[in-house]
């Protein structure tokens, strides 16, 4: 029996289910959640008000899905996690107040979680595919190990994480942490461009082969990569930005396929770097150049 539970992205608001079931609008922030009795496709929720109804719902979801067998945990290489501290910032283009997916900004806070400490590499993946009994993503001859794993849709970056019991991060963590907690920050690690080449791997200093995580300086959190070396995949469906005089616009994550990428690749100019950068793409592409890592409460 499915019991179908979901909560629209949004920057204002989402929808959560009451004691009878139904949804009402209240001032939250999160993301899908969907179960079903085989699997938990979706394990989060953000919450600033929880009613019993909601809590009740969600533990019930969580019994019924993300029972992974232990010959899957066994395969699992270690993912590493830093654990960052909760607060408020200004979310979007603090900079230039232009680039119109990065706009308007907007306050938002977040709660405690953690974050991988690099991108997912090949791996970690190949660890995870093959006791899943997948396909290897390929590597066009450039070598697996600890490059960072790309040719990976949404789905499939959704369900390592799961698998690991944590999940994609929202877009909100995922801007909190490249700027080290919110600061106004260009890039991850330095706001000045001249020495964006010891964080950033970019397509003026960045062969294919030269993707292997950690190569560069961190931020001050101690995260890899967060600007350059591949595009990584949030939880987020792709949107614009809501103006503050607008009401938002939710949607359902199994029926808006457009996804939301961050941080910049080693085949794309500097400025994709910028921490407030954001592009959006089908869930089902795969690309030589998108990767991602997980994050969780």
């Amino acid at each position: 029996m499915d019991v179908p539970i979901t909560a629209a992205t949004g920057a204002a608001g989402g929808l959560a289910a009451n004691e009878h079931g139904h949804g009402q609008l209240v001032g939250i922030r999160d993301v899908l959640l969907t179960a079903n009795s085989n699997n938990l496709t979706w394990m989060h929720f953000y919450s600033m008000r929880l009613t019993t109804g909601i809590v009740t719902i969600v533990l019930m979801a969580a019994s019924m899905g993300c029972s992974h067998s232990k010959k899957l945990r066994r395969a699992l290489m270690e993912v590493e996690m830093i654990a960052i501290e909760g607060g408020s910032y200004t979310m979007g283009d603090v900079f230039e107040y232009e680039n119109i997916d990065a706009t308007p900004v907007h306050p938002v806070t977040v709660g405690d979680f953690k974050i991988a400490r690099t991108e997912v590499t090949y791996g970690q993946y190949d660890a995870f595919a093959e006791a899943k009994g997948w396909a290897l993503p390929p590597d066009d001859s450039l070598g697996r190990g600890s490059r960072a794993v790309v040719y990976v849709t949404w789905d499939e970056a959704a369900a390592f994480c799961d698998a690991y019991g944590y999940r994609l991060p929202t877009e909100e963590e995922w801007e909190f942490a490249a700027r080290e907690r919110g600061k106004r920050l260009l890039y991850s690690g330095t706001n000045d461009e001249a020495a964006a080449d010891a964080y950033v791997s970019y397509d003026r200093n960045t062969r294919p082969d030269q993707t292997i995580v950690a190569s560069r300086k961190p931020n001050a959190l101690g995260l890899f990569d967060m600007s350059g070396n591949v595009f990584e995949w949030v939880a987020d469906y792709y949107a614009f930005y809501p103006n503050p005089e607008d009401e938002p616009v939710f949607e359902d994550l199994e029926t808006n396929n457009m996804r939301v990428l961050r941080g910049g690749s080693f085949n794309s100019p500097l400025s994709a770097a910028r921490t407030y950068w954001r592009s959006g793409t089908l869930r089902s592409i795969r690309s030589a150049s998108v990767g991602f890592r997980c994050a969780s409460d």
